[in-house]
């Protein structure tokens, strides 16, 4: 019975994470419909927000306060993911609405550049990309009202950024020959990112030994899905985003601001993603290809629990966590003993991370054939027509 707990408990702890990573990509892909593939990358920021956090605290005058850092973490990665998301969205997404496979392949791209952003980030780097983007902003507004309606409008447009990116090179390039500006702040290996000590025990409960970092995560993804359920459901915007999603044209009607919502909606989901960033920091270190190990995963649970149901996100993610662990750890063959001859041997095939989960998505597969909406389909006469 130990056993079966503590099997129980760790597929839990796997779905959490599964939960708090989907969670954001529930609320952009199933809310808003964007294949957005740069969502494991916005993890990724929020991971390595953790990182510079930690150091923070781990050295100079808030030394003494390295216990809480994981706290401060939180909100500044939902901040830093949340803001990158929306930069995303007000320069890419929201001219590719109603386009997805265009949106799948520019979110791609964006994904390749964050993943060598945290490569060779540095602070010459950084300085001229936030002239570039400054001048980018800026120039426009200087031009005379006249200019809005010319035909040339949007070749001046183009022109403007290109020679705004021009500047911004030029001007890191030069700031690169000072040693102390070109160093890069991370580099291309994994760092680890050291937990806090009430974080680092366990918890022995009915004789299963429960690891704290992970009862951190199940508590966090708690929090976050009461959070998210709450504003969805109670607030003024969360309303307004559930109305634009139902039904865009008569929302604009009735004076609903949907640009707005679009981008409030992309700032929330990106800004979950820098959430389950901090999470996966305690189970690992933090490199450059952090997004990609989760992406997959993430959009299997939105399909599989029903776009657009954060209850079908909680189950499917649970289920896949559970299922993912007893397979690939060996514990079913553990947990049921006399099983048959041929049966064991399959299992015994598939007892490893990496193939437990091809079992997992090929299950997947065949589910969806049978149930194409997912567990939770919704409901509505648009989505039966």
């Amino acid at each position: 019975m130990d056993l079966l707990y503590d099997t129980l408990f760790n597929g839990l702890a796997i779905g959490s994470v599964l939960v708090l990573a989907a969670l954001g990509l529930a609320v952009v892909f199933g809310l808003m419909g964007v294949i957005n593939m740069a969502h494991g990358e916005l993890m990724m920021l929020g991971a390595y927000t953790t990182f510079v956090v930690q150091n923070l605290f781990k050295n100079g005058p808030l030394e003494g306060l390295f216990p809480i850092y994981i706290l401060v973490a939180i909100p500044l990665a939902f901040l830093v993911s949340g803001l990158a998301g929306l930069l995303l969205e007000k320069t890419v997404i929201r001219r590719l609405y109603g386009r997805p496979l265009e949106t799948l392949l520019a979110t791609w791209g964006v994904s390749l550049i964050l993943q060598q952003f945290v490569r060779s980030v540095s602070s010459a780097f950084v300085v001229g990309l936030v002239v570039a983007v400054a001048l980018g902003l800026v120039t426009p507004r200087l031009w005379p009202s006249s200019w809005a309606q010319r035909r040339w409008t949007p070749l001046l447009a183009v022109a403007t950024w290109l020679i705004s990116g021009l500047i911004g090179i030029i001007l890191a390039s030069g700031l690169g020959g000072v040693r102390v500006l070109d160093q890069p702040w991370f580099s291309a290996r994994n760092l680890d990112v050291t937990a806090p000590l009430w974080l680092r025990g366990s918890v022995e409960l009915g004789g299963v030994n429960m690891p704290t970092a992970r009862l951190f995560i199940v508590a966090l993804t708690a929090i976050a899905l009461v959070a998210v359920h709450w504003f969805l459901q109670k607030s003024v915007w969360g309303i307004r985003i559930r109305a634009v999603t139902q039904n865009r044209s008569m929302s604009d009607c009735l004076g609903i601001p949907t640009e707005t919502v679009d981008a409030l909606t992309f700032l929330v989901g990106s800004g979950l993603a820098g959430v389950a960033g901090v999470a996966v920091t305690l189970l690992g270190s933090v490199g450059p290809n952090l997004g990609g190990n989760y992406i997959v995963d993430c959009f299997m649970v939105v399909v599989l629990g029903g776009v657009g149901k954060l209850l079908g996100t909680v189950v499917a993610a649970l289920g896949i966590g559970v299922l993912s662990y007893v397979i690939g750890s060996g514990s079913l063959l553990l947990l049921w003993p006399a099983m048959p001859a041929g049966l064991n041997e399959l299992i015994t095939f598939f007892a490893t991370t990496s193939m437990a989960k091809v079992l997992v998505f090929a299950l997947i597969v065949v589910f969806l054939q049978f149930r194409p909406a997912g567990l939770f389909p919704q409901k509505g006469r648009l989505v039966e027509a």
